[in-house]
């Protein structure tokens, strides 16, 4: 294809997405839902590439990069929606909820507490999404923390940090790691040698806020126990056996990994007929009552959505040959480690989705220690800012008024040390791979 990065199309295409994402950005005050600017832009950046291709006779190289770009993004939807689905299961049969319930009623102090939220949500992050894993803990920093926002504002910050360096060393912890595992950059077992690099980016930050905190046990409430539905230990299985599954059939069999999701799926769905076998023998056994169709309508489709719309925009600046400029500017300029650094940092303040898709669009030449080094830096940059990634945001509408973004502005210096004590950490362990 040709190179339209300086024609009119080109930059027509630049500006629809820019102006799209600036609406993405101020959402919060304009209440437009981030899909719907982002997928009007990338049907009409898609058009003008269709015009210019229509007058320079490549309309069949064109049409073979859109279906691409759609192919990625079919196999993220349903691997997606496979996982939020289990995900919703496991909330609906209140797993959640009971652990939840545990951690209020465990009758520790606000530093073993501030200690425990954030290791559970680094350790549970890597397989649950970050946002469902920091509205979990986070329920249970609001919970036991009533009336001490000293104990509320550093616990909500660590768990961000926490969740999004547990999700930067697996596949399943965040979209960024997936796409990139899906792609085929890096074989599954390789994103755990970012555990230990992810580990420091967690303990650094939380170190330093540790002293900060308040001495003394919260109040537990007199609410009783949360009792586990009926089959959420079944589910919990299932969902274990659908992770091992997936990557048995990527990694030995060099199948989709979407394949192995969606076989996952299909033994929810076996599992749930069997709960309401028992619920219709007798109706009063309530609990028994499960439909996964109710758990996919329950989906975040604007955010699936959102994707899309990302994901055909990035896909229509790489057609239009911006993206192999903005290659040669990043990584031929400064070299791989200054711009996969920089990338990271911008994360903070752009959703790391596009970023992370830009750069396996343009696929720049790098070593397994740099392809690792850009995975951990987009997938730890955003805890910089509240507003950074799906965990801080969510956090502050959990801890409204409490957490807030000057809040976790006071806090960024310790997370800063470590977002730089996790490269050190990765150069020093991975140096083998640079």
């Amino acid at each position: 294809m040709p190179d339209l990065s300086t024609s009119w199309v080109g930059g027509a295409g630049l500006v629809l997405f820019v102006v799209a994402y600036i609406l993405v950005i101020v959402e919060e005050r304009t209440h437009l839902r981030k899909s719907k600017p982002v997928v009007v832009a990338a049907g009409l950046m898609w058009a003008l590439l269709g015009i210019a291709a229509f007058q320079g006779g490549f309309t069949a190289q064109l049409e073979e990069s859109v279906r691409h770009v759609l192919l990625d993004y079919g196999e993220l939807l349903l691997f997606l929606m496979v996982a939020m689905t289990y995900v919703e299961a496991l909330e609906e049969r209140r797993v959640f909820a009971a652990l939840r319930s545990r951690l209020v009623h465990a009758g520790l102090g606000y530093r073993a507490l501030f200690w425990l939220t954030g290791g559970l949500a680094f350790v549970i992050s890597p397989v649950a999404d970050n946002m469902t894993t920091a509205l979990v803990m986070g329920a249970v920093v609001v919970a036991v923390g009533q009336g001490q926002p000293r104990f509320i504002v550093p616990a909500c910050v660590n768990i961000v940090v926490a969740a999004n360096a547990g999700g930067a060393f697996s596949p399943f912890g965040d979209i960024t790691t997936l796409m990139v595992w899906q792609k085929g950059i890096l074989p599954f077992a390789d994103f755990f040698k970012l555990f230990l690099p992810a580990l420091a980016t967690f303990l650094v930050p939380a170190a330093l806020m540790h002293f900060a905190l308040p001495a003394g046990q919260p109040v537990a409430d007199g609410a009783g126990l949360v009792r586990l539905k009926p089959g959420a230990r079944r589910f919990i299985a299932l969902f274990a056996l659908t992770i091992a599954l997936t990557v048995l059939l990527h990694s030995l069999l060099g199948l989709p990994a979407v394949l192995g999701m969606m076989t996952g799926l299909g033994l929810l769905q076996l599992a749930g007929y069997g709960l309401r076998r028992v619920h219709r023998r007798d109706p009063s056994r309530v609990e028994h009552d499960f439909d996964v169709f109710a758990r996919l309508s329950r989906l975040d489709w604007d955010t699936l959505l959102f994707f899309y719309g990302v994901m055909m925009c990035v896909g229509a600046l790489g057609a239009a040959g911006q993206l192999a400029w903005a290659s040669h500017q990043l990584y031929d300029g400064g070299g791989a480690t200054l711009a996969n650094i920089a990338i990271g940092l911008l994360s903070a303040v752009l959703d790391n989705i596009p970023l992370m898709f830009a750069v396996l669009t343009m696929n720049p030449a790098m070593s397994e220690g740099q392809w690792l080094l850009i995975t951990l830096t987009t997938g730890i940059g955003g805890s910089l800012l509240s507003i950074g990634s799906a965990a801080g945001v969510a956090l502050m509408g959990q801890a409204r008024g409490i957490y807030t973004f000057s809040a976790h502005l006071r806090w960024t210096g310790a997370v800063a040390a470590g977002f730089a004590a996790g490269i050190g950490v990765h150069r020093l362990v991975n140096a083998s791979l640079f």
